[in-house]
């Protein structure tokens, strides 16, 4: 979701960037598609360019060659960089695991780890908002998933159109989930993995996780249970990218937050 200018002015560039990650194949062949046919993209009140985000892991089909791009982008690196992007600007990140519901519907998730801020590709843009798709085998390109994030993204493009045409919309009241901790695969004292995901949390994404049930099942056979004292609602749970950076899942709190009526405009914001 992005956070929208203030006051409300037309959005006018739009980059829809695919392939931040070489190996997760929705967003680099969509991206590849769109760079053939760019029209598909393109609305009467804004440009948008597809940028394919990170071509030499996509050629190796790797998530990255040296560092992860969507870890990159922190104040440390962008310091003394030009600012990072205009008002009337919007980043369309396109990535490779989205959990959600069938159809158009998805799941919001604020993610700050560690209360460290924004430090993913779309954050260089003054308004952005990134999709992700899945679950899908790294490497591997999914028709269900391509078309999913297709239609996701021109749902996107239309919105960003009738705001710029100055459309009304009513305020209504949705769930998030807010990150609030990781979690670590279990280990031994060589740092080796002692367990694995148990079979009862296995892709149950953003579904309640209650205190006293099962997180992990040793390979000695023993489970490891959810010792916690609230309900907690599980993401990205056995990523496989996130092994490298010892996180088995991601806790999350899920909040009801009401979203404000943006009021119609009467004159025309397109030129």
């Amino acid at each position: 979701m992005c956070s929208l200018p203030v006051p409300r002015e037309p959005l006018r560039r739009v980059a829809v960037t695919g392939g931040t990650h070489g190996n997760e194949m929705c967003g680099v062949h969509l991206v590849r598609h769109w760079l053939q046919t760019p029209g598909e993209l393109q609305r009467p009140s804004f440009s948008a360019m597809p940028v394919l985000a990170n071509p030499a892991a996509t050629a190796a089909c790797r998530r990255y060659i040296d560092r992860d791009l969507n870890r990159t982008f922190t104040l440390t690196f962008l310091k003394g960089l030009p600012p990072a992007g205009t008002p009337d600007s919007l980043e369309l990140s396109n990535q490779g695991r989205e959990l959600q519901n069938p159809g158009l519907s998805c799941h919001f998730l604020q993610y700050d780890p560690a209360g460290t801020g924004s430090y993913s590709l779309e954050s260089v843009s003054k308004n952005g908002i990134c999709l992700e798709m899945g679950p899908q085998p790294q490497g591997v390109l999914r028709a269900d998933l391509f078309s999913r994030m297709r239609a996701l993204v021109a749902s996107i493009l239309d919105f960003i159109e009738l705001f710029n045409q100055g459309m009304a919309f009513p305020a209504f009241e949705m769930d998030i989930y807010r990150t609030v901790d990781s979690v670590d695969f279990p280990r031994t004292a060589d740092g080796d993995l002692a367990g694995t995901v148990h079979p009862q949390l296995q892709d149950h994404d953003f579904e309640p996780l209650r205190p006293g049930e099962p997180i992990f099942k040793l390979f000695s056979g023993e489970d490891v249970l959810y010792e916690g004292n609230s309900i907690v609602y599980p993401v990205f749970i056995n990523e496989a990218a996130y092994y490298e950076k010892h996180v088995a899942f991601l806790k999350t709190e899920k909040i009801r937050v009401s979203v404000p009526a943006l009021p119609e405009i009467t004159s025309t914001l397109v030129p």
